[in-house]
């Protein structure tokens, strides 16, 4: 029990890193910390999106492939799949209002919704 609560609490650790090397005040903002490191190198970009594989390790040590895990390594290869669509086009000179047609303001829900999401499903995954 005590090593499925250190891998919870990491597992948020991760989570608060994400959403705080993206943080910003509007959604341009946040793509475009996003886009700073995906042009640095894009294994840089991986590693600084960690829960993912993270997700990927749970379900493999902890064989815990039901449909709460499931969701959740699909969403994040989803969210990071989608991103990285963005930042190719971004990196193609596309003009970003075409990709994203509004500029929305982060206010702290959306900038932690990930928490909102992830640990519940984590939760339900786990102990469920």
């Amino acid at each position: 029990m005590d090593s499925i609560i250190f891998l919870f609490s990491l597992f948020f650790a991760l989570e608060l890193f994400e959403s705080n090397w993206q943080k910003s005040d509007t959604l341009y903002g946040l793509l475009d910390n996003n886009y700073q490191v995906y042009k640095k190198n894009i294994f840089l970009y991986f590693i600084m999106n960690p829960t993912f594989l993270f997700s990927l390790y749970l379900a493999i040590t902890l064989n815990n492939f039901g449909f709460w895990m499931i969701s959740i390594i699909v969403l994040k290869f989803l969210d990071i799949s989608m991103r990285l669509n963005v930042m190719q086009k971004i990196d193609k000179d596309e003009e970003i209002t075409t990709l994203v047609p509004f500029d929305i303001n982060m206010n702290i829900y959306l900038r932690y919704m990930n928490i909102l999401i992830y640990i519940p499903a984590l939760t339900f995954a786990l102990f469920l």
